[in-house]
């Protein structure tokens, strides 16, 4: 009796394995002063998998000063910067542990122009007073 295969028999090709779930990331870009949203403001994500980078994509946001994105796998880290005119980027790192994820985000104006010439509060080093050499010849040798 000859031996009959038919195309629900044969196992050819590569079997399908569905995407990850992923999260729905909505970040909210506005002003720290007034509340208002921050339009045009670029959103750049970086995919984080298993502490590597897994590549980058940037939005724009919108007039509400939203930006969506939902193709980062559930379970990565994204770390988030916002580059805006007028405002200091910002930056900071977000675990994605569930389908959504709000962010709401407050920009800064520019501060002080940091200095390490300057002494400030919590540093020991830097804007210290010159030591005055003294006079060599009352130290003895």
């Amino acid at each position: 009796m000859p031996l009959l295969l038919s195309a629900q028999d044969a196992k050819r090709g590569r079997k399908y394995t569905p995407p990850p779930p992923t999260c729905k990331i909505t970040v909210t870009v506005t002003r720290a002063t007034t509340g208002k949203p921050v339009e045009n403001a670029g959103v750049i994500f970086h995919q984080i998998k298993d502490g590597k980078s897994e590549g980058n994509m940037e939005l724009k946001t919108n007039e509400d000063g939203k930006a969506v994105l939902d193709v980062i796998p559930v379970g990565d880290t994204v770390r988030l910067q916002i580059i805006a005119s007028g405002f200091q980027t910002y930056g900071a790192d977000y675990q994605l542990d569930g389908a959504t994820k709000d962010i709401d985000v407050k920009m800064l104006r520019p501060g002080k122009q940091y200095s390490i010439y300057e002494k400030h509060d919590e540093s020991q080093v830097g804007g210290q007073d010159e030591v005055k050499p003294s006079d060599s010849s009352a130290q003895p040798h």
